[in-house]
């Protein structure tokens, strides 16, 4: 952005989803709020922006929709190097086995690049994800899923 910003946004008004760090996203468009950032780089182009937060999740955003995946709680974090790129990865590569680009299915893919990107800083670099077999991937996803469900009773408030 310090030195090709004209060039960056000639080719982000010409893709469709852009995924892009929080740091990144207020870098690009001068706003603290990532609402707001997001906004911004949604009018630059792209259909669907994905702002991701490191520990504390990633957000989606398409039109006036919004949709928050929280990172995958670890008891111990090796190396967080590559976890963006893994997520990213992961999340590119749930949508071109699902060919589905539409907003319920990105909010899937977010939870699948999450959950890869959880198996990334368990060792060094990429070294986890050589070993990664489906099970666990599945048994993580669940893991998500348990996470982020819940049911609520609303009593009547008087």
């Amino acid at each position: 952005m310090d030195i090709a910003l004209d060039d960056l946004r000639s080719v982000i008004k010409n893709v469709d989803v852009i995924t892009i760090n929080d740091e990144e996203a207020r870098q690009l468009t001068g706003e603290y709020s990532l609402v707001v950032a997001a906004r911004k780089i949604h009018e630059m182009g792209p259909k669907y922006v994905v702002i991701k937060k490191g520990e504390h999740g990633a957000l989606l955003f398409h039109n006036e929709n919004v949709f928050y995946a929280p990172a995958l709680p670890l008891e111990e974090v090796f190396d967080p190097t590559g976890a963006g790129d893994t997520f990213a990865g992961g999340f590119a590569g749930y949508l071109a086995k699902t060919r589905d680009t539409s907003f319920e299915n990105m909010k899937n893919a977010v939870i699948y690049g999450s959950t890869l990107a959880s198996f990334c800083v368990e060792k060094f670099g990429t070294e986890r994800m050589l070993t990664l077999k489906d099970k666990e991937v599945y048994k993580r996803l669940q893991q998500f899923k348990d996470l982020t469900q819940f049911e609520i009773v609303l009593t009547d408030v008087q």
